[in-house]
C-alpha cells in the first residue's frame, strides 16, 4: 500500500464517489480484514461474507470517519462489530468448531491459514475464548495493533485491551499446554 498521504487522497476521492479509489481501499486493506473476520468466526464462508460487509459499511459510513484513528483501525472496528453482532445474532458459538472443519477439509488453505496441526489447534483454542478476550488478541498479536488501537476499534480502555489480553493469553497457555511446534 501507499504512504498516509495517498490513502488520505483515496479516502477524499472515494467520499466523492470515486468508486476506483475506493477498490485502491478494500484493496489495501483486504487481507487483514478477512484476517480479523476469520480469526474471529473460524470460517472462511462467513469470514469472506463478513469482509465484503465491513467494506459495503465503511462505503456507506465513509463521511463518520474523522481520521483520528488509522484508517485500518476504523476498518477493523467495523469488522470486529460485524463479527460480534453477526455471532450474538445467529449463536453459532457451538457451531463455529465444526463449520470450521468443514471448511478446513473442503477449502484449501493458503500459505498464511493454518497449513498444520498446531495451527488448527491454536485456532481452535482461539474459537474457545469469549468474543471480546478473542478479539482483543486478534488485533494486538495477529493484526499487530498497540493497545491504544485496539481500544479504539474495540471502544473500550486501553486497561481493558490489557485484561482481555492478559486472561486470554492465560487462557491459550492452559488449553494448549504440552503442544509444541
Amino acid at each position: 500500500m501507499g504512504d498516509a498521504n495517498e490513502e488520505s487522497v483515496w479516502l477524499q476521492r472515494s467520499r466523492n464517489g470515486d468508486h476506483a479509489a475506493f477498490a485502491l481501499l478494500v484493496g489495501a486493506h483486504q487481507r487483514m480484514i478477512h484476517s480479523i473476520t476469520f480469526r474471529m468466526t473460524g470460517s472462511m464462508a462467513e469470514a469472506e461474507d463478513l469482509a465484503q460487509e465491513t467494506f459495503i459499511r465503511a462505503y456507506q459510513q465513509l463521511d463518520s470517519y474523522r481520521g483520528e484513528s488509522k484508517f485500518s483501525t476504523w476498518l477493523g472496528r467495523i469488522a470486529v462489530n460485524l463479527t460480534l453482532n453477526w455471532r450474538a445474532r445467529e449463536g453459532h458459538r457451538g457451531d463455529v468448531h465444526a463449520k470450521w472443519a468443514q471448511d478446513a477439509i473442503t477449502e484449501p488453505a493458503s500459505n498464511d491459514e493454518f497449513p498444520d496441526e498446531l495451527s488448527r489447534r491454536v485456532q481452535a483454542a482461539l474459537q474457545r475464548l469469549p468474543a471480546a478476550q478473542r478479539a482483543a488478541i486478534i488485533l494486538t498479536v495477529y493484526e499487530n495493533q498497540s493497545h491504544a488501537e485496539a481500544a479504539r476499534a474495540l471502544n473500550c480502555t486501553e486497561a481493558t485491551i490489557s485484561w482481555r489480553v492478559f486472561a486470554a493469553r492465560h487462557k491459550l497457555r492452559r488449553w494448549l499446554n504440552g503442544i509444541s511446534p
